[in-house]
C-alpha cells in the first residue's frame, strides 16, 4: 500500500495552466526588495552586510519563477542557503548571515507542492530538509526553537498542498459533470437518430412488400436500405448502452424541448413567478438544440428558485433567429455576487460548447443573476415539418 502511494506521488504530473507571472508577483517583488533596502539601511548588526544583501535580493528574484520552475527555484534558493551556511561555518561566524527579509523563501516552499510534479516535490523536499538539517546541526539553537523553525518552514508547504488538493478536487468534479453532460447528450442524440432510423426500416419493409413482382432492382435497393438501417440502429444501441450506467434501459424516450417549457414554468408551489417569452420559429429546431434550450432554462430557473435573494420574478426569453437561438434567464433579486457558477451550469457550458455555442452566467449589472446562451440553429430544410407540440 505504502509503495503504491509513493509510486503515485512520484508519477503525479504538474497542475495544468500554471500562470507564469501575475500582478501579485511584481507586488511581492517590490515589497520584498523594499524590505531588503530598509533592513540593510536601518539594521546595525548585519553580519557580512554586502553578502547578506546580495543573498536576500537573490531570493526575492527567484520568486518570479516559482510556478513554472518550482524545483529549480527551490534548489537554487536552498542550495544557496547551504553554501552560505558552510561559508559561515568555515569563517567561524558567531552570528547567522542573512537578513530577516530572506523569509521570502517561504513562498518557494509554498509553490513547490502547489505547482510542482510529484517527482519535483520529493526532490525539492529533500533539498529543503537538507538545508534545514544543516542549519540545525551547525547553529547553536535550542531544540524547542528547532522544532518551531521546522513547523514554520513546513507550514507554507502544507498550505500549498491543501490548495492544490482543493483545486484538483473541484476540477475532477467539473470533469465528471462534463462527462455526464456528454453522456446525456449522446443519449438524446441516440434516441433521436434511432427514431428516424426505425422509420427508415419500416418504410423499407413496406416498400419491399409493395414492390411485389416489380423490377428486381427496386427490391434490392429496398433490401439494402433495410439492412443498413437495421445495422446502424444495432450499432447505435450498443454504443450508447456502453455509455449509460449499468442497469439503465435503452428504451427510446421523447426529448423535452421548447414545447415543454410552458409546462416547466407552471409551478404554483414555487416562490417566484416565471415570465416566459418565446419568439421566432422554434418549431423546427434540431432535436439536440431543442433539448439544450430546455435544459438551460430548467437549470437556470431551478437555481433562481433556490438561490435568488429577495427575488419575485424570473424572466425567461427564448428567441429564434435565422442562424442562432438565444436563451436569456434573469431574476430580479439582489446582486449576491455568488462567485463561481455551480456544477449544473458547468455542465450546460459543456453542452453548449459541444453544439458549437456558448453560455455565460453571472451577476447582472444592476440586479439578480443572469444566464445568457447562444446556440447555432443548425441547418433545417425548407420542407421540414415542425415538431408536434406535446
Amino acid at each position: 500500500m505504502l509503495r503504491n502511494d509513493l509510486r503515485t506521488l512520484w508519477t503525479e504530473p504538474r497542475p495544468p495552466d500554471a500562470p507564469a507571472r501575475v500582478w501579485r508577483d511584481w507586488t511581492l517583488l517590490a515589497v520584498s526588495l523594499g524590505g531588503v533596502v530598509l533592513e540593510a539601511t536601518l539594521r546595525e548588526n548585519v553580519v557580512w552586510r554586502p553578502v547578506a544583501v546580495v543573498f536576500a535580493v537573490w531570493l526575492c528574484l527567484l520568486s518570479l519563477w516559482r510556478r513554472t520552475r518550482p524545483l529549480a527555484m527551490v534548489t537554487l534558493a536552498f542550495g544557496s542557503v547551504i553554501l552560505l551556511q558552510l561559508a559561515s561555518l568555515v569563517a567561524a561566524s558567531r552570528e547567522p548571515v542573512g537578513l530577516d527579509t530572506g523569509a521570502v523563501v517561504l513562498v518557494l516552499v509554498y509553490a513547490l507542492p502547489r505547482w510542482g510534479s510529484g517527482r519535483e516535490i520529493v526532490l525539492g523536499g529533500a533539498v529543503i530538509l537538507t538545508a534545514f538539517a544543516l542549519c540545525a546541526v551547525t547553529g547553536q539553537i535550542a531544540a524547542t526553537e528547532q522544532v518551531g523553525g521546522f513547523v514554520f518552514l513546513l507550514l507554507p508547504g502544507l498550505i500549498g498542498a491543501a490548495v492544490r488538493f482543493r483545486v484538483t478536487g473541484r476540477e475532477r468534479q467539473l470533469e465528471q459533470v462534463r462527462s455526464r453532460e456528454r453522456e446525456q447528450l449522446a443519449r438524446e442524440l441516440h434516441d433521436t437518430v434511432a427514431h428516424h432510423v426505425s422509420a427508415i426500416v419500416i418504410r423499407a419493409q413496406a416498400g419491399r412488400v409493395l414492390a411485389g413482382a416489380d423490377p428486381s432492382a427496386a427490391v434490392e435497393a429496398l433490401e439494402g436500405v433495410e439492412e443498413e438501417g437495421a445495422r446502424t440502429l444495432e450499432e447505435m444501441r450498443a454504443m450508447v448502452t456502453a455509455l449509460r450506467d449499468r442497469g439503465a434501459g435503452a428504451e427510446l424516450a421523447p426529448l423535452a424541448g421548447v414545447a415543454d417549457l410552458e409546462r416547466l414554468v407552471c409551478n404554483p408551489g414555487g416562490r417566484l413567478r416565471v415570465d416566459l417569452g418565446l419568439a421566432g420559429e422554434l418549431d423546427t429546431l434540431p432535436p439536440a438544440v431543442d433539448a439544450a434550450v430546455y435544459r438551460i432554462v430548467q437549470e437556470s430557473v431551478t437555481n433562481a428558485m433556490r438561490h435568488a435573494v429577495d427575488a419575485t420574478e424570473v424572466a425567461v426569453r427564448v428567441t429564434a433567429e435565422r442562424h442562432t437561438v438565444r436563451v436569456s434567464v434573469r431574476d430580479n433579486g439582489h446582486r449576491t455576487g455568488r462567485g463561481r457558477a455551480g456544477y449544473g451550469l458547468a455542465g450546460l457550458r459543456e453542452r453548449a460548447a459541444l453544439l458549437g455555442g456558448k453560455l455565460q452566467a453571472g451577476p447582472g449589472a444592476e440586479q439578480g443573476w443572469h444566464v445568457e446562451a447562444e446556440l447555432p440553429r443548425g441547418r433545417t430544410e425548407s420542407g421540414a415539418h415542425p415538431r408536434p407540440r406535446r
